[in-house]
């Protein structure tokens, strides 16, 4: 049964007063900012340091302006002593919550896989950016992922040859932006660092601002494993779909799991329907993508060039959308939890 807007804005004021408690529990229990892992730490949640490119220009570049900041993470090792596989996990516009404290790490650590759950928006000042998505640029979600690919394979536990990152939303684009070999060539990791493979959840990014056209070279040959509910309505699947048959077509080894009957944010501890209209969305039929050579961006249906004056109009008319749902499913993030661990067993098997 759906509430009520009034009941609903309630619930969800109450229910962001105790994710702000726990999350401030958890934040208490931080450590002081750590270089490395190199020491060996336990399981327990972690400071480290991060920064926050306000572009991609910047982040690509290595923008000495980027303000420095140390981000969390809730690290969960899995038992015994030793060497093990990882997965660090990206959040979406709604910031960190109990799954990936809870859910996703009691699934991993089972089958010998160890977590690094992100934190990105809190130690910003953001509880969450799905009404205003410019609160944290998008490039900052990727200068976290790849300070947490380094911060993990320097534990002594963790091989470093073995490490995916899974993200959810907004974090599942991080999940597969993080495959763009651009992108990696930046970071200018050392001795070869990479994610191993790539886990984009009901992945925002398919389509509008940040799809790319994809041809050979543009794209990781990490494996990647795309989960996705048929019902959703705020990252639709079709073009996700798409966009992840065009990836495979240019080399990338790429799976996609449907889920029926899942919506958005399926993995969240509530099981309510919740209608939210003041999200911000992207159109199914947005037609940019970008060129990540130039910067460019086309119409992806024409094939035309668009120049900034057509690109402004074409996002104001054809991409720009508000509202969407989210509904926790328990059945669905079961499938999904199978579904990773059985693809991340057979990638860290090779």
């Amino acid at each position: 049964m759906r509430i009520k807007p009034y009941d609903y804005k309630r619930a969800i004021a109450i229910f962001a007063l105790l994710v702000s408690c726990l999350t401030c529990l958890a934040v208490a229990q931080a450590q002081d900012t750590v270089a490395d892992f190199s020491a060996g730490p336990p399981s327990g949640v972690y400071s480290f340091a991060s920064k926050s490119p306000k572009t991609i220009i910047d982040l690509l570049k290595g923008s000495p302006q980027a303000e420095a900041v140390d981000i969390y993470g809730h690290l969960f090792l899995p038992a015994g002593s030793e060497k093990v596989p990882a997965v660090v996990l990206m959040h979406g516009s709604g910031g960190f919550y109990f799954a990936m404290q809870d859910f996703w790490p009691k699934r991993f650590n089972p089958a010998g896989i160890a977590v690094l759950a992100v934190d990105s928006y809190r130690p910003r000042g953001v509880a969450s950016t799905a009404e205003n998505q410019l609160l944290v640029p998008y490039s900052a979600d990727l200068a976290d992922a790849f300070a947490a690919l380094k911060l993990l394979a320097s534990h002594p536990r963790i091989d470093a040859r073995r490490i995916a990152i899974m993200g959810f939303s907004r974090g599942g684009m991080t999940a597969w932006r993080t495959a763009v070999e651009r992108i990696i060539a930046s970071q200018k990791l050392p001795n070869g660092l990479r994610f191993a493979a790539h886990v984009p959840t009901y992945s925002g990014g398919c389509v509008g601002l940040f799809r790319l056209i994809v041809k050979d070279g543009v794209i990781s040959k990490a494996p990647m494993l795309w989960i996705h509910g048929d019902a959703d309505d705020y990252t639709p699947i079709g073009p996700c779909k798409d966009y992840a048959e065009r990836i495979g077509k240019a080399g990338t080894p790429v799976e996609f799991f449907t889920i029926p009957g899942a919506r958005h944010k399926f993995d969240e501890e509530s099981q309510k329907f919740h209608r939210l209209n003041d999200v911000q969305t992207t159109k199914e039929q947005c037609p940019l993508e970008m060129d990540m050579a130039t910067f460019v961006f086309y119409n992806r249906f024409t094939g035309e060039k668009l120049s900034p004056e057509a690109f402004q109009a074409t996002q104001k008319k054809s991409c720009v959308a508000l509202g969407a749902s989210v509904e926790g499913n328990r059945s669905a993030r079961e499938k999904a939890a199978e579904a990773v661990v059985a693809f991340l067993r057979k990638v860290f098997a090779r």
